[in-house]
């Protein structure tokens, strides 16, 4: 289905951007509705979104893999409590081909704009390979798919190699270089572990340290794969079981913070455990809330940290020479590779910078004073769009892929009610939005992450525009249906 450039424009039903989770579980509900005129329009050469493009070592899930898949797509076969990347990522090559959604699949076509069409109802998608137009746009790019690269001065002279955590450079041989790691989140405190017995010198880089727990990792034994694949009620009654325990951690994130300390007193004393030197303890301890940040979870970040090679550097980075990396007491650090592990641009997506409105301007424009969308899905002066893991969204206690199947739900009905209904456009109401928001952030004002500290979860005017203040449950409560009057439509 992917072929060369496109001599008139190619028309759809539905258009959804990216072939993650998000895009490839879109395409399967919309199949499961008999919906089949629709394109996935994917930038990279394969399906799998972040779990395509994140491959540095020690890449994998911190949610429980029974938790991390489709309702519908349960997956016996993980080989771990916690699934590795590669194993994510053919889960959901597995489900894009056992619903045969890949021929719908245009791969390596990039979306440079997506401007709507007042008169003719509809989204002109411009590509590098020729102009796409689609009567309802679903943007499936997720929030992890753009890396934040660290404003540091000079870090374009540096003449040795550099990279993001999001492009690792597999052929670039660590063994015996001095190597820099800036940044201690997610990313970084999985792929450090990995990369310190093979180089000679490994400086980490620590602007504040976060809160890391013990990881409850194990390999599922044969009896269990084959106990799910036989019988698969027993999965989703561990499934329902770990899900329903989870939920009980919004209490201490939203409701009542006290409720985080025995997690915190945890979180304490694995610390302690892992880490006897009272300096370099010290240094790694948090001053902020338990949970303020993503809770990290790891047994072999701490110990390597430990390693006569490597050294923890808490001085703030001043500025990158060609060779060396100059922090705020004076000290050159001479180093051969520098490895961003700085995250993505979660708060304020890129992809809001190239989406036009019925008004001409971009959703970011519209964004100005923060990122808003009707339940993360809808944003108003943008007919027939809807955004999947959108703004407040996101979780710090479960699986994303539980929301995703709420919109997924919800963009589903809207779709089949436009076509009952004989509606041309759906564009959700201002003042439904300003209403929606305005509950969402008197939640958010009194939770554990508008606490104090600085982390992804807040925009540049530190507006919290990205977790859902809430149990999950509630969010697919209030997804189950689409309802047309909170909507300005068009005939």
């Amino acid at each position: 289905m992917d072929g060369g450039h496109d001599l008139q424009p190619d028309h759809h039903r539905v258009a959804i951007l990216g072939a993650g989770l998000a895009g490839i579980g879109m395409a399967i509900r919309l199949r499961h509705q008999a919906i089949e005129d629709f394109v996935i329009i994917e930038r990279e050469d394969d399906l799998g979104g972040t779990w395509y493009v994140n491959t540095y070592p020690g890449c994998q899930c911190d949610v429980p893999s029974v938790l991390y898949s489709f309702s519908f797509a349960p997956n016996p076969d993980w080989t771990r409590s916690f699934a590795p990347q590669p194993e994510i990522e053919e889960y959901i090559r597995t489900c894009a081909t056992a619903y045969d959604v890949k021929r719908f699949i245009r791969f390596g076509r990039d979306v440079s704009a997506l401007r709507w069409d007042e008169d003719d109802r509809r989204w002109e998608l411009e590509t590098d390979q020729g102009v796409i137009t689609a009567d309802i746009v679903v943007i499936g790019t997720g929030p992890l798919s753009e890396p934040s690269l660290p404003d540091i001065k000079g870090l374009e002279r540096f003449e040795g190699t550099i990279f993001h955590s999001a492009a690792w450079r597999h052929d670039h041989d660590l063994a015996g270089e001095r190597v820099a790691a800036i940044g201690t989140g997610a990313s970084a405190i999985q792929f450090v572990p990995q990369i310190q017995p093979t180089v000679e010198h490994l400086e980490v880089f620590q602007r504040t340290p976060p809160w890391i727990v013990p990881r409850p990792d194990r390999p599922f034994a044969r009896w269990e794969r084959t106990l799910y694949r036989r019988v698969p009620l027993a999965q989703r009654a561990l499934r329902a079981a770990i899900y329903w325990a989870r939920e009980l951690m919004v209490l201490g994130m939203v409701k009542n913070p006290r409720l985080a300390k025995p997690a915190e007193r945890l979180a304490a004393k694995h610390l302690a455990h892992q880490v006897s030197d009272p300096d370099l303890r010290s240094r790694l301890t948090p001053s902020f809330a338990f949970g303020c940040k993503r809770i990290l979870l790891s047994d072999d970040y701490y110990p390597a940290l430990t390693r006569a090679n490597v050294e923890l550097v808490t001085e703030p980075i001043e500025e990158v020479r060609a060779g060396s990396i100059v922090t705020a007491d004076g000290v050159d650090h001479e180093v051969d590779t520098i490895i961003l592990g700085t995250g993505f641009q979660a708060a304020e997506p890129p992809v809001a910078r190239m989406i036009r409105g019925r008004d001409g301007r971009t959703m970011a424009e519209h964004w100005s004073d923060g990122a808003q969308a009707y339940l993360g899905t809808s944003v108003s002066g943008f007919p027939n769009l809807f955004m999947i893991t959108g703004p407040n969204t996101g979780l710090g206690h479960t699986s994303m892929i539980f929301m995703m199947e709420s919109q997924f739900n919800y963009i589903v009905d809207a779709i089949e009610q436009m076509r009952t209904g004989r509606l041309s456009s759906v564009d959700v109401r201002g003042d439904v939005v300003r209403e929606y928001n305005q509950r969402l952030q008197s939640k958010l004002e009194h939770s554990v992450w508008n606490s104090g500290c600085a982390s992804w979860y807040l925009d540049s005017r530190g507006h919290n525009t990205t977790m859902w203040p809430d149990f999950t449950w509630r969010f697919r409560l209030l997804t189950r249906r689409f309802d047309p009057s909170r909507y300005v439509t068009t005939s």
